[in-house]
Order: structure tokens, then sequence, then C-alpha cells
């Protein structure tokens, strides 16, 4: 099957092919929101055990798919290969931690807001929230499809069709994470559903822009896989993290970081 994919991926376009991988990955948190239509609610130490695989899976995608290949590209010995990466890294954190600060939006837990004072409704700025975490998340799929369009053997369609994987496996929490308190809050199946799936329409957006950008301007493709890898990073130490640690029994979803994260380089270095 992955050889399949790897073929029919090799045939198209980078910037076609990152579209795909992005509406992939926005139809698994989409499926992930669905299940409001079958479930009354999801247990709390579940939830929070599948947001901990979230977390895991986007630090071993950071590492394994991101920050590796762009050190091993990068010229020179010492300092100077590593350079490109650690740049991209601080400024994909910068990045997010800028748009956290201007948007205003509201935590999974639904007790503290962030960013601008706004009089949009709480459901929204839930969406807002959960779209932001998303934003890296397309980057990534993006930027490591347009990398491997330019030959770089350390970035490969294998390796991108593999990080879409792990990041559709991790995104289908995020879904249940948004429209199952949605429902609790009284809004109907249906609403519940539109605003759980409509927080990863960023996702094939960002994946055409990181696709676009590195394969028009080749240079930049060290520090773009970089920057990616520390938006996620950011993303997870700042936000996923803290909101499984707001009740008892932290200890679940600190095992289901480690499986997540377990998962995920498993499938990069074995099938990657």
């Amino acid at each position: 099957m992955i050889d399949n994919l790897i073929a029919y991926f090799e045939t198209l376009d980078p910037i076609v092919a990152a579209l795909i991988a992005g509406l992939f990955t926005w139809g698994v948190t989409a499926l992930g929101a669905a299940s409001v239509f079958l479930f009354k609610g999801v247990n709390k130490k579940v939830l929070n055990g599948m947001l901990g695989f979230t977390g895991g899976v986007m630090i071993a995608a950071s590492f394994w798919s991101l920050l590796a290949p762009a050190i091993e590209m990068s010229e020179g010995e010492s300092f100077e290969k590593v350079m490109p990466a650690a740049i991209g890294f601080v400024l994909g954190a910068l990045f997010i931690f800028g748009l956290d600060k201007l948007m205003p939006h509201l935590h999974l837990n639904f007790l503290k807001s962030e960013g601008p004072k706004s009089s949009l409704h709480r459901t929204t700025l839930l969406t807002i929230a959960i779209a932001l975490h998303n934003i890296p998340e397309g980057l990534a799929v993006g930027v490591l499809f347009g990398g491997a369009a330019t030959g770089q053997s350390e970035a490969t369609i294998a390796g991108a069709i593999l990080l879409a994987m792990g990041i559709g496996l991790q995104n289908f929490p995020e879904g249940v994470a948004v429209s199952m308190p949605l429902r609790r809050m009284g809004l109907s199946r249906r609403k519940s559903f539109q605003y759980g799936q409509m927080s990863a329409i960023v996702e094939p957006i960002f994946a055409v822009l990181g696709a676009w950008a590195v394969a028009f301007f080749i240079p930049i493709l060290p520090y773009a896989l970089a920057f990616a890898a520390g938006a996620m990073i950011f993303v997870v130490i700042e936000e996923v993290i803290p909101e499984t640690q707001q009740e008892e029994h932290s200890d679940i979803p600190m095992l289901g970081f480690i499986l997540g994260f377990v998962v995920m380089m498993v499938l990069d270095v074995a099938l990657g």
C-alpha cells in the first residue's frame, strides 16, 4: 500500500500532493469531530490519554521527520551545519508565540482564554485555538512534500506521506476534543461537528503554502523544516501537555504520550 501511494504521489506536482495530504489530515479531524453523532460524551481520562498520544506523535514527528533531515541537508561542519536548523526552530516557535498573543482564543478546558479581549463566542474562540495549533502541522506536511520535489535525499515522498499519516492519526482526538465539549455546552450535534472539523481547515491551506515556498525557494528548505518543528513543539509544550495535567491520573496522558512518540518514531524510521 505504501509503495502504491509513493508511486502515485511521485507523479503529482508537489503543491497538489501537499493539498491532497492536507485534505486528508483535515478529513481525519472531521472524522474525530463526527464522533459527536455517535456518543453523548467521552470519558475525561480517555480524552486526556488521546491528547497525550497527540503530543507524542507531534514531538516524534518534529525530530524524526523535520529536525533531523534539516540538520543532515545543511552544508558545513560543526556549528555551521546546525545553525540553519537552530534558526528555523527558534523562528517557528516565535511564530506561534506571536499568533498566541495576537489572536484571541480559548483553551480546551474552557477556563483560560488568551490573546486580546474579544466579544467572540466561546465556541469560536475554542475553534481558533485548535486552528492555531494546526498551522504548524499543515506547514510540516507541505514543506516536506516541497522538499522531496527538490531532489534532496533527506526529504522523501515516503517520509512526507508517513508524516501526513502520523498527523492524521493524532488529528482524530483533536476533532473529538473540540466537538464533544461543545456538545456538552448545549450546541446541537451538527453545529458541534461543524466547529470541530473547521478547526483543521488551516491544514490544507498551510500545506500548500509550505510546499510552494520550498519549491520556489530551495535554499530555505532546512530552515523551513526546522521552522515547522519549532512551531509544533511550542504547541505541545505550551498547550497540549498542560491541558492533560488539569485532572488527576496524569499518568494516563503521559503513557499516551509515550505510545504516540513510539508509534511515530517506528513509522518514520522503519517505513520512511
